[in-house]
């Protein structure tokens, strides 16, 4: 085989698999996840999006890897989504994140939002020792190698601390039906 041949033929082989891992899903790098519990976030009531925690592990265990779903209900611009997620690590956070890291995981979170109209999905797969994928959709969207960040994202919802307790109940699988 000549050396152009090859060289083509090995080219094409890493573009399938860079392909392969863009198009894989995130239930491929959950396996045997199950919803552990959903419910709904509502700002001065109206709908902003429905959300499920799915893992593995039930209840939750934090050295497990699991997965926030958010199905978006209203037209939400990409900018809008950063910046509340960056007033949220940083009013969990406190001092404990500098400027700069809070710079670097805004930087972040603009690659791995979009712009979001009723329907789009957004999933948030948390690795544990690693750092967060996120998908929208089906297709990931971007990956971020930091395990504080991804601690400090997730906590939005799931730190005792959150602005919505009964959420992160629900999600949690603890609230009790009336």
């Amino acid at each position: 085989m000549s050396p152009i041949r090859s060289t083509l033929r090995n080219g094409l082989w890493v573009l399938a698999l860079l392909a392969s891992q863009a198009l894989a899903n995130w239930q491929e790098s959950l396996p045997g996840a199950r919803i552990i519990g959903a419910g709904e976030f509502r700002w001065f009531g109206f709908d902003v999006y429905n959300a499920r925690l799915w893992s593995a592990a039930r209840p939750l265990v934090s050295d497990q890897p699991f997965a926030l779903e958010l199905i978006y209900q209203r037209s939400i611009s990409r900018d809008d989504l950063v910046q509340a997620s960056v007033d949220e690590i940083k009013r969990l956070s406190g001092e404990s994140v500098s400027a700069g890291q809070l710079a670097q995981w805004q930087g972040q979170m603009q690659q791995a939002f979009v712009d979001v109209q009723a329907g789009t999905r957004i999933t948030g797969l948390y690795l544990p020792g690693q750092g967060a994928r996120f998908y929208v959709g089906q297709r990931l969207q971007h990956e971020v190698n930091d395990p504080e960040f991804a601690r400090a994202f997730f906590a939005i919802w799931l730190d005792p601390r959150t602005r919505n307790p009964q959420l992160r109940e629900q999600l949690m699988g603890l609230a009790t039906s009336p």
